[in-house]
């Protein structure tokens, strides 16, 4: 399983205000995903890339935090009252996620019963999404609330970079090189492409480039307060296909978004 250890190297850097352990205590409580109740201190060594004594003292002080807590029964660790705590704070501070309750539900509603709508946030290299509704077929995507994809390489990711200034691009692309070293000439190109997409069509496409097995469209939110935002709709390629997307989703869509954009 990759590392997700997000600590740049302070050597090279030389950022004096950048505070290490910090970042290390971050980087644990990143390594929480979706449906996992608890982690080993080894499954946390692996993920974060940090020698297991440095995990073990990052695990006590964040037990006393109350962001973690021991899990007796397995001898493991889970997140605690704090995390959640702070989430909430979070999600509270957006209200685009409250308000973007009944435009996604008209779009789920819609006539493809296999359709997924949501609206994501950029953190670093992922989009995170703050608001979800699932497909009326058991058949759908896996996606709520909390779930993440790749800022450069899905459709809501290219919508996020492409409603964002050029100040807000130019540090997206920063923590692209420094995090996923691998892919900048791909990033460059990912965006290149989406601009050229939304200049023409007024949004960006996904066709089985963030999972070979899905097709989605997007187009970025502008809150008032400066805020980017991006709202989609996809489901399983099979079953939503993009003459669909294109013809019927994306008009709506481009309407949710500008709709969003002005009560923001």
């Amino acid at each position: 399983m990759a590392s997700i250890h997000l600590v740049p190297d302070l050597e090279e850097d030389k950022d004096r205000n950048f505070i290490t352990a910090l970042a290390r205590g971050l980087d644990v409580l990143r390594c929480f995903r979706p449906h996992e109740t608890v982690l080993s201190n080894a499954d946390i060594a692996k993920r974060t890339g940090l020698p297991k004594p440095t995990v073990s003292r990052l695990l006590y002080t964040l037990c006393k935090l109350d962001y973690l807590a021991l899990d007796e029964a397995s001898g493991g660790y889970r997140l605690s009252t704090g995390v959640l705590t702070l989430g909430f704070g979070v999600l509270s501070g957006m209200e685009i996620a409250d308000r973007a309750k009944d435009v996604l539900r008209d779009l789920r509603d819609g006539p493809n019963k296999y359709i997924t709508a949501a609206v994501a946030q950029c953190h670093l290299t992922d989009v995170v999404y703050i608001a979800a509704e699932r497909s009326r077929e058991e058949i759908s995507l896996a996606i709520s609330i909390g779930s993440r994809l790749p800022l450069f390489f899905s459709a809501i990711g290219r919508a996020i970079l492409v409603g964002m200034s050029d100040a807000e691009r130019e540090q997206a692309f920063a923590n692209g090189a420094l995090h996923l070293p691998d892919s900048i000439a791909a990033q460059k190109d990912s965006y290149a492409t989406a601009k050229s997409e939304f200049d023409a069509l007024g949004y960006c496409t996904g066709y089985g480039d963030w999972r070979s097995d899905v097709n989605g469209v997007a187009v970025p939110i502008k809150s008032l307060d400066g805020r980017v935002f991006a709202i989609n709709v996809g489901g399983p390629a099979f079953n939503v296909k993009q003459k669909q997307l294109e013809t019927v989703y994306a008009p709506r869509l481009i309407a949710a978004a500008k709709m969003l954009s002005l009560q923001s």
